[in-house]
């Protein structure tokens, strides 16, 4: 099993302005195990396929990713940030199952 450390993204939401509300992304950094690494390529009708990932992380679950493992938007791995799909708590772990790549708000 390969061992993982790297930023997962939790969004949190906050009021800009009076009731104006956005999510701004907090980055924290865990470390765990890649449990399953896999790939595979989809083909849409466009000219290039998307490549998305199945992979899982099971990550070491501190207090903060316990309480707010709803939060999390995308993890980085091998240099790239990809969305998180499922996240199954198995206390004191959480497994982060994660899909294609991550294009919404990034840390600020």
């Amino acid at each position: 099993m390969a061992k993982f450390y790297g930023p997962v993204g939790y969004a949190e939401i906050v009021e800009t302005a009076p009731g104006v509300k956005e999510e701004r992304i907090v980055e924290k950094f865990h470390s765990g195990d890649l449990v399953r690494n896999t790939r595979k390529l989809e083909s849409a009708d466009k000219l290039n396929d998307d490549i998305n990932v199945a992979n899982e992380i099971s990550i070491v679950a501190d207090p903060f990713a316990r309480e707010n493992f709803y939060k999390m938007r995308y993890v980085g791995y091998m240099g790239a940030l990809w969305k998180i799909s499922t996240v199954e708590v198995q206390y004191p772990r959480l497994i982060l199952t994660i899909g294609g790549l991550y294009t919404g708000k990034r840390k600020t």
